[in-house]
This record gives C-alpha cells, sequence and structure tokens, in this order.
C-alpha cells in the first residue's frame, strides 16, 4: 500500500496556485509587451480606444465573471464618466488627471447608489433594475444642458499632465492611457486573488452557503458593484480625453450590450478573456465599418459561432486546453 503523506493534497493545491500565477504573470508580460509595441505598427488612437474598452469590458467581468452578477447598465458609468470628465476639462480647466479623477469619483458615487438599489434582488431582476437606471442616467444626460444634448461635449482639451506633459502629443496620451490600463487591470488581478475575491467566488457559487458561514454577501457585493463601476469610470473618462468628445452613445444601453459581447467572446470569469474579446469586437468595428449597419449583423453572427464552437470564450477554451486558468 502507498504511503499518503500528511498535507500532500495541500501541497498539490499550492503547487498549483504557484503554477497558475506565474502562468498569469508571463500572459501579463506578454500583454504589456504587446501593448507597448503595437502603436509602432497600428494606429496609436484605435490602440488607445482598444484599451479604454479592454478595461471597461474587465469592470464588467469583475460584476459578472467572479461576482455572478448580470448588468445591462454598466454604460451609464462609462457614460456619465465621460461626460464629468470632459466638462472638468472644458469648462472647469481642470488638469486631465484631475478631470478623470471627476469623471472616476462620478461613477463610484452612482455605483454606490445604483448598487444600494440593485443588490437587494438576483438574477434577472437586478438586471433589470440596473438596465431601467441606466436608461434614467440616458435620458438625463440627453435633457441635461451641459451635456450638449445629441452633440454632447466637443473639442475637449486634453491639457498637460501634472501640468508639464503635454498630452496633445499623441505618444503622451498613449503613454497615459496604457499606465492606467496596466494600473487598472493590476487592481482587478489582485482584487479576484485576495480574500475578498475568494468570497466573492463562493458568493457566486453558493450565496445560500456563504450567508451561513456568516459572510455579509450583500456587503461583498456592493464593495464588488461600486470597485466594477469605479474601473468602468475610469475607462469612461480617460477614452473622453483620448476622442476629445463625450456623447450619447458611451451612455446608451446598446454599450451595455456590447460589453457583455466582449465579455462573452473571450471567456466570462477568466482574467484576460475581456482584453481578448475588446480587441475581437473593436477590430470588427474598425475594419468592417464599410459595412455600416451590417457591421451589427457580422458581429452577430460571429457571437453564435463563438458561442456554440467556444462556449468558455477564446481564452476560456485555451485555458481549458492548456489546462491552466487564465
Amino acid at each position: 500500500m502507498s504511503a499518503v503523506l500528511p498535507g500532500s493534497t495541500s501541497g498539490t493545491a499550492a503547487a498549483d496556485a504557484a503554477s497558475g500565477r506565474r502562468v498569469h504573470l508571463i500572459a501579463f508580460a506578454v500583454m504589456a509587451l504587446v501593448l507597448l509595441a503595437a502603436p509602432l505598427v497600428v494606429y496609436p488612437v484605435f490602440m488607445m480606444k482598444l484599451m479604454c474598452f479592454a478595461l471597461f469590458a474587465c469592470a464588467f467581468n469583475l460584476l459578472i465573471g467572479f461576482g455572478g452578477l448580470l448588468s445591462f447598465g454598466h454604460a451609464m458609468f462609462l457614460g456619465s464618466a465621460g461626460y464629468i470628465s470632459a466638462h472638468a476639462a472644458k469648462v472647469w480647466g481642470l488638469t486631465p488627471e484631475l478631470a478623470i479623477l471627476c469623471g472616476t469619483g462620478t461613477a463610484v458615487l452612482l455605483g454606490f447608489g445604483a448598487g444600494l438599489l440593485a443588490i437587494r434582488r438576483q438574477g434577472i431582476y437586478f438586471a433589470m433594475i440596473t438596465l431601467a437606471l441606466a436608461q434614467m442616467v440616458f435620458f438625463f444626460c440627453l435633457q441635461a444642458k451641459f451635456t450638449g444634448g445629441e452633440d454632447g461635449i466637443q473639442a475637449v482639451p486634453r491639457g498637460h499632465l501634472f501640468g508639464f506633459i503635454d498630452l496633445k502629443n499623441v505618444w503622451a496620451m498613449y503613454g497615459l492611457v496604457y499606465v492606467i490600463f496596466l494600473a487598472g487591470f493590476g487592481l482587478i488581478w489582485r482584487t479576484v486573488h485576495s480574500p475578498f475575491g475568494q468570497v466573492l467566488k463562493a458568493i457566486r457559487e453558493n450565496e445560500q452557503r456563504a450567508l451561513s458561514l456568516g459572510y455579509d454577501t450583500d456587503r461583498y457585493k456592493l464593495i464588488a458593484f461600486v470597485l466594477s463601476a469605479g474601473l468602468a469610470g475610469l475607462a469612461g473618462a480617460t477614452k473622453s480625453l483620448v476622442f476629445q468628445l463625450a456623447s450619447l452613445t458611451d451612455v446608451h444601453w446598446s454599450m451595455s450590450g456590447e460589453v457583455v459581447l466582449m465579455t462573452l467572446v473571450g471567456g466570462m470569469g477568466t482574467l484576460f478573456g475581456p482584453v481578448v474579446g475588446a480587441a475581437v469586437i473593436i477590430t470588427m468595428q474598425n475594419y468592417l465599418a464599410q459595412l455600416g449597419a451590417w457591421v451589427t449583423v457580422v458581429q452577430g453572427v460571429i457571437f453564435v459561432i463563438c458561442v456554440l464552437a467556444f462556449r468558455r470564450g477564446i481564452i476560456g477554451e485555451l485555458g481549458h486546453w492548456l489546462k491552466k486558468p487564465l
């Protein structure tokens, strides 16, 4: 008979965890290097747009992939932060970093208020509450004077970062977006692998059991909701400076649908899936723009193919094939 050494199971688990961390670090390094070198061969503004939407998708994935909460209203955080950031930069004359902080702070406050109302419900009721709140924000942005209505806020000045880095220079702007994306992604990585993230996963798998173990599940879900809203707002505030524009497009309900599509195509519940999903969707929109309204049809076809052929998403299937969570 073979002897089973005490602690061998925990040792195996620790080895698997260490192996998973190594895979994540390698994948993160590859992603960082690709994004750093990409503007040398790809239009920098396109890459900045991709990183903004990748951060938006990662923020959404934190909520649905690791918390099990499906929000149909995440566009309200992206769009509202964009409006406040643009207004702060153009009308209040704030520096870029302060304008981005104002937009992100607005998204955090909005997320806290929306979260207090929404997390008391589950499933489709939670999703419908977030959608209803997002529609309220959309009509507010449509009617409010400072948003410019259907014209939006145009000619937003990028300004000087910290008072001396001129963001009119595309490389300086790219560097700012690059740092913001990596910082946001790093925060999500740390959150997922923290004790908080483990509790969040437990709530996703079985909320009643988490309650029986003494965890205040509503508090954990609210924190996750606010964090997700803040990161989505950070993406929206940055995007408004990149394009020097804040418009109704980012707060429209269709934007909430797009982020769901990005997450599912890339791989829900994976760290790198939303980044890949955002890259796929944004690339399609950019290079298939000449098709006009048919772009949405093509997106729908690709989505159906991905759901049928890659049920775990692109990165989810890759991780399953490698036997390593990505």
